[in-house]
């Protein structure tokens, strides 16, 4: 991976979602996926909660539960339901990747399953024209599991199987937003 000279990064410290039920929301990080709870916060002038997950590594996963929080808004503030995750506004959260054992993301898809979640099957995210494949190619980067948690927060078990920075995995240029019309126009 790269290294930054600007500051001294050392992963994420956590990422900030918010839930709708925060007893509901413990019960599926800590007992269905077993992330262990690891603080929890009373909000002043009854705001609400603030509590956190242990992701690994030092990171975590952490929720906010307002009692005066608008309706979610999926396809706006968050990705829209699917198998996978589909789009989502400018400025909105898509979905939270949370890195797993290579060695173990086919156990984990077999897990997710017995506990009743949903998922996409195991998929091989490559430099192919379509991206992806259900089989690991030469090209696999990363192999990705995509589930939605009770409130819809897209989740995806992610798996690297290489490491990146070589110069064909930054070849492509960052599009503009004057770009847009030249993407959407139907494939020829």
């Amino acid at each position: 991976m790269a290294s930054n000279s600007e500051f001294d990064f050392q992963g994420v410290n956590h990422l900030a979602l918010v839930c709708k039920d925060m007893a509901r929301t413990v019960d599926f990080y800590s007992n269905v996926l077993g992330m262990p709870l690891i603080k929890t916060i009373e909000l002043p002038n009854g705001m609400g909660q603030h509590f956190f997950f242990d992701l690994g590594n030092g990171d975590s996963l952490a929720f906010f539960w307002f009692p005066n929080a608008p309706d979610a808004a999926p396809g706006v503030a968050s990705a829209t339901p699917g198998m996978l995750p589909g789009p989502s506004a400018h400025g909105s959260m898509n979905h939270v990747a949370i890195n797993v054992p290579a060695e173990r993301i086919d156990e984990y898809y077999e897990k997710l399953l017995a506990k009743g979640i949903q998922a996409s099957r195991v998929i091989s995210h490559d430099d192919s024209p379509m991206q992806a494949s259900l089989e690991i190619t030469p090209t696999t980067f990363v192999r990705s599991i995509y589930f939605f948690d009770p409130d819809g927060i897209a989740l995806e078990f992610a798996a690297w199987t290489r490491p990146l920075g070589a110069p064909s995995d930054v070849a492509v240029k960052p599009a503009k937003a004057v770009d847009k019309e030249r993407y959407l126009e139907p494939a020829k």
